[in-house]
């Protein structure tokens, strides 16, 4: 059995943790902790059979526990030092924020304003997109869990800059995100009362803070628009790509057979496009692929997640499964 501990259990990516870790078979949770809801059980807060007591950091059991994951807002201060003592305890962790996304101290620096905290462990860190960096995963102390929003980026992109298909280095990625990407701290932009029938941008063109490992995983040059949408869950990504103006669609939709082992990944049949539907609840991100009519070369991808499953608790437990050897899809089918 592989002995977790979890810091940050009741946001929604905690919670939905616990909910993929209590049915997975080779899983036992040690500890959970929690900010403001200490002594209470996670039934308490959520309504669910679960009864997983809830802990103080300081009476978390790090002894007790192989690999830990941190489900922490991505600006606690507490973070970065709970993860150095982890990894000096000789836990393997997996990190939920965006604080070791990124390989280089200096597009860190550049990209937030600040340098890192620990550049240490920034360099040390393994990206964790089992897709693409499976080998490294697996010997990882530390995992930077991917973004939701990027995979939806990442992973349809990736083996178009593989096969060398780009005419264009600049891509458009429009994104539309559910209300719970945002997470469960209490927020004006994400309220009932402004989501309700409405539908906003933000964060456009080159602000936003997950734009950075797009880029680095692809090597590409991204704008980026993130919308909210008014549901609860998934992301649905249109992407602009301009190919070479000889690439046929047999020729795009062959560069995806890199993907064609991954149990995660569904490239549909031509002619159609994902919805948020096909993939809520569930780990797959899928993916359809449609030409510009009389515009030869140019491209719309469009791509979908659920954002806390494939693209946040599901995708930890993937990158856990290859760290200790497990089958890939254990307890997440």
């Amino acid at each position: 059995m592989i002995r977790v501990g979890i810091y940050g259990a009741t946001g929604y990516t905690g919670f939905e943790l616990i909910k993929v870790l209590v049915r997975h078979p080779a899983v036992e949770i040690v500890f959970a902790t929690a900010r403001s809801d200490v002594g209470k059980r996670l039934c308490d807060i959520f309504p669910t059979m679960l009864t997983t007591p809830l802990v103080a950091v300081d009476q978390a059991d790090l002894a007790a526990a192989d690999l830990v994951f941190t489900c922490l807002p991505h600006n606690a201060p507490e973070l970065v030092p709970l993860v150095q003592r982890a990894l000096d305890a000789g836990k393997r962790v997996i990190d939920f924020s965006d604080t070791f996304r990124l390989r280089d101290p200096d597009d860190y620096e550049r990209r937030r304003g600040w340098p890192h905290p620990a550049p240490e462990l920034l360099t040390a860190a393994v990206y964790g997109l089992p897709e693409l960096h499976r080998e490294a995963i697996r010997t990882a102390q530390l995992v930077a869990n991917t973004g939701c929003y990027p995979l939806t980026a990442i992973l349809p992109l990736w083996p178009l800059v593989n096969a060398d298909l780009f005419a264009d280095a600049t891509v458009i990625v429009d994104s539309k995100s559910g209300v719970s990407g945002a997470g469960r701290a209490l927020s004006l932009k994400t309220h009932f009362g402004e989501t309700h029938e409405t539908f906003s941008a933000y964060n456009v063109g080159r602000t936003h803070r997950h734009l950075g490992e797009m880029e680095q995983e692809t090597g590409l040059h991204i704008i980026f628009s993130p919308h909210l949408l008014p549901v609860y869950r998934g992301i649905l990504s249109t992407i602009y790509v301009n190919l070479r103006s000889t690439a046929t669609l047999a020729e795009v939709r062959a560069a995806y057979d890199v993907y064609r082992n991954e149990p995660f990944m569904r490239l549909l049949p031509e002619g159609r496009l994902p919805e948020l539907r096909h993939v809520q609840q569930t780990m797959y991100l899928a993916l359809g692929i449609q030409p510009v009519e009389g515009d030869p070369g140019r491209y719309i991808i469009v791509s979908v997640l659920d954002n806390l499953l494939k693209g946040a608790s599901g995708q930890a437990v993937q990158s856990m499964n290859v760290m200790f050897g497990l089958e890939e899809t254990l307890g997440l089918v």
